[in-house]
C-alpha cells in the first residue's frame, strides 16, 4: 500500500515547560527574556538562547504596544528545540511590514521570521490571539506548517 504523503520521523514531543504571566510593562520585557535564559540553560539548549531571548523581546514588546494587555508567555521544549508562544487578550492580529529605510520600527515580525525555524498567529476561542514560534528543529529552510500571519483577518 502506498501511502499520498511523505512519511516523517516524529520528534519526541516536549517533556520541558516554562510558563510565566506578565502584566504590560516595559519590565515584563526584562523579565521574559529572563525567563526564557534560566529555563533554556537548565533545559541544555543553551544554544537557542539568544534567538529565543530576541524573538520573545520582540513579541513581547508588540503585545506591550498593541495590546496593552497582560499576557502568557508559555515555552517548552524536548532537548533540541524550543516551542514559545504568548497568549494576550488584545484585539487584532499581528501582521508582518515592510518598513522603509527610514522607518524606526516595524521591523520586529521581520525578525521573528528570519530566526524562528516558523511562527504564526492562532485566535483563540477563548478571545484574543496566541503568537507561537519553534526554533532548534532543523527545518528553517521549510516551514512546518502553513504560515498564518501572511493572512490578516
Amino acid at each position: 500500500m502506498t501511502l499520498p504523503f511523505a512519511t516523517v520521523a516524529l520528534d519526541p514531543g516536549p517533556t520541558r515547560t516554562a510558563e510565566c504571566l506578565l502584566p504590560a510593562v516595559g519590565s515584563s520585557v526584562r523579565g521574559a527574556r529572563a525567563l526564557v535564559r534560566r529555563e533554556l540553560v537548565r533545559w541544555g539548549t543553551d544554544g537557542l538562547v539568544d534567538d529565543c531571548s530576541l524573538i520573545v523581546s520582540e513579541l513581547v514588546s508588540n503585545v506591550i504596544r498593541h495590546a496593552g494587555t497582560a499576557f502568557a508567555l508559555r515555552l517548552c521544549s524536548n532537548g533540541r528545540w524550543v516551542y514559545g508562544e504568548i497568549f494576550d487578550t488584545g484585539e487584532g492580529v499581528p501582521c508582518q511590514r515592510e518598513p522603509d529605510l527610514d522607518s524606526t520600527d516595524g521591523r520586529g515580525l521581520l525578525i521573528v521570521g528570519s530566526l524562528s525555524d516558523d511562527w504564526g498567529v492562532v485566535q483563540s476561542l477563548r478571545g484574543g490571539k496566541i503568537v507561537w514560534f519553534i526554533l532548534g528543529t532543523g527545518y528553517g529552510d521549510r516551514p512546518l506548517a502553513p504560515r498564518p500571519h501572511a493572512v490578516v483577518g
